[in-house]
């Protein structure tokens, strides 16, 4: 494919609460095995996307050991590869990224070494498959300036907390609504974009001039009216982690037959950075129903519909419903979970009981005593 690639992975919601505290949302983990980011990077290289820069900042030092060798999505190559690039100072420049636009502008050597003529811009927390070379053909036949990947929404998500789009009849972006209060659009704007690397550098150089820093609103919704900015739509399954409601759901999407086999079975691939661990193990008396259960966890209780990530240990007589256990988590004996989201490395001492709501999902943050001296 005669592109780059950039994956935006820098930026913090408050909206994760304590789920953000420890790791960037690009690397929270998703369907037991997998982190956000990781579905950004398998659709850039399954669409033969070779060179791709991937721009961290908020608390990146979990993301950047996932991506600390670039073998697992097959980027280890002589040409292009997979870069990772942070805040810097420079003699000319001494702040970190002030926004979207910023971190690409502060990047800018990438795109003029670089001999692609296009561009995928797309950030970490999207979960989905899509192959940019299906983007890049519809921006051709368009002859846009910029394609956006879009999508409409079920009538029963929160349109507030996506970017809102209306298109004309030939789906040209005629207006753009970022994080509306009342939602106008029902068609979601999924973070994905497509443009020459020339118009670009072109763009972010007149951004830097007049101190715009915000991708969206500095260029997308600034030069809607004088770009020709067309609508792209996308189909197929399509999550964004932007709040601990919509993450709880993407990672319970898992547990439906045909996102799992989408995901799983279908090609192309979905591929992380591979942990080894032994499998899973049910002892007698473990009940397990409708759930995901990830390598090295240790089951001696009652499972139901919920996402265990790898090496935890869910003691006797525990019940877990409805809910996800991150990583290298311990449950004490006797302990009910439900409606939760329990950190990674967290310690439930045993008889406790933790219960949330479907509308108000708990997350449980304890301390690890198991490491104490």
């Amino acid at each position: 494919m005669r592109a780059i690639g950039i994956i935006l992975a820098g930026g913090n919601n408050k909206k994760m609460g304590e789920l953000s505290q420890k790791r960037a949302i690009s690397a929270m983990p998703v369907a037991g095995s997998y982190r956000g980011i990781d579905f950004s990077l398998s659709n850039m290289t399954n669409s033969q996307v070779k060179k791709v820069a991937v721009i961290t900042q908020y608390n990146s030092q979990s993301l950047n050991e996932h991506l600390m060798s670039s073998k697992w999505w097959n980027f280890g190559r002589k040409q292009g590869g997979l870069m990772v690039f942070t805040p810097s100072i420079t003699p000319n420049n001494a702040n970190w990224y002030r926004g979207t636009a910023d971190s690409i502008y502060q990047n800018i050597k990438f795109l003029k070494d670089s001999h692609e003529p296009y561009v995928v811009i797309t950030s970490g927390d999207g979960v989905y498959k899509l192959d940019y070379g299906d983007v890049l053909e519809y921006h051709i036949s368009k002859k846009a300036d910029i394609t956006m990947v879009c999508k409409k929404m079920p009538a029963e998500e929160d349109l507030r907390r996506f970017g809102l789009v209306k298109l004309d009849d030939d789906s040209r972006v005629v207006d753009i609504d970022e994080k509306p209060m009342v939602a106008t659009s029902d068609i979601a704007n999924c973070g994905i974009y497509v443009l020459r690397r020339r118009l670009l550098i072109e763009l972010l150089e007149q951004c830097a001039e007049e101190e715009r820093f915000d991708f969206v609103r500095d260029i997308l919704i600034r030069y809607k009216n004088l770009k020709k900015i067309y609508a792209f739509p996308l189909e197929t399954y399509w999550s964004g982690i932007n709040s601990v409601a919509s993450y709880y759901k993407t990672n319970m999407d898992f547990l439906n037959p045909e996102v799992r086999d989408y995901f799983f079975h279908q090609y192309p691939n979905v591929y992380s950075k591979v942990d080894d661990n032994p499998p899973a193990k049910y002892n007698p008396g473990s009940h397990v129903r409708n759930s995901l259960i990830s390598s090295g966890c240790i089951i001696n209780g009652t499972i139901e519909n919920s996402v265990l990530f790898k090496q935890a240990y869910i003691g006797n007589n525990c019940v877990i419903k409805n809910s996800i256990i991150l990583n290298d988590v311990y449950i004490g004996d006797n302990t009910v979970i439900e409606n939760c989201i329990v950190e990674s490395h967290d310690t439930i001492k045993a008889n406790m009981t933790y219960k949330g709501s479907p509308d108000d999902i708990k997350v449980v943050v304890e301390k690890n005593v198991r490491y104490e001296f």
